[in-house]
């Protein structure tokens, strides 16, 4: 990678932002497209990684590599929006529920302050099982959701594999 005349080798530098889990996914394929692995600093607050790279600014086969590694982001992008989807819904549904129960048990609660106390044990049901509920529904839901995500973040894995494999070819070229 070293100039023969001077010994000098101009490099282009990246940083990119990830989610821990996807981290070795993104360390081994830039690799694919001409990036040196420099290293992994943590960000703080939201708990990613920033990853940085490097390569020769003359690399072969520049803007095909480039194209290359843009359909590959793409594809991470997809892959990190449908592993969020899959507790998003349920977490959703869950929330209402339990929002939902813990409105019974408000209006339990006035009825018991009110002597009402029939109004209140038919109020108290509902609201303790608002209370429950949510857990199970988030765990059914998340569930159907992980089962119909799986095969559509393979297919995005296949072909992040795919982009991988041709953005080495052209490396090697």
């Amino acid at each position: 990678m070293t100039n023969q005349e001077n010994g000098f080798v101009g490099f282009e530098y990246l940083e990119v932002p990830a989610k821990r889990t996807m981290e070795s996914l993104y360390v081994d394929s830039y690799r694919s497209f001409g990036w040196a692995y420099e290293g992994t600093f943590a960000q703080e607050g939201n708990g990613g990684v920033r990853i940085k790279f490097k390569r020769d600014r003359r690399i072969r086969n520049k803007a095909e590599l480039t194209r290359l590694q843009r359909q590959f982001e793409a594809c991470a992008r997809e892959i990190e929006a449908l592993e969020r989807s899959k507790t998003s819904a349920a977490s959703i549904a869950a929330f209402t529920i339990g929002l939902a129960g813990t409105a019974f048990l408000g209006g339990s609660v006035f009825a018991y302050l009110n002597g009402m106390l029939p109004l209140m044990v038919l109020l108290a049901v509902p609201g303790f099982l608002g209370w429950i509920a949510p857990y199970f529904c988030y765990r059914k839901m998340r569930l159907r959701r992980d089962a119909q995500v799986a095969p559509i973040i393979e297919e995005k894995n296949d072909e992040i594999y795919t982009v991988c494999q041709q953005g080495f070819r052209l490396l090697t070229a």
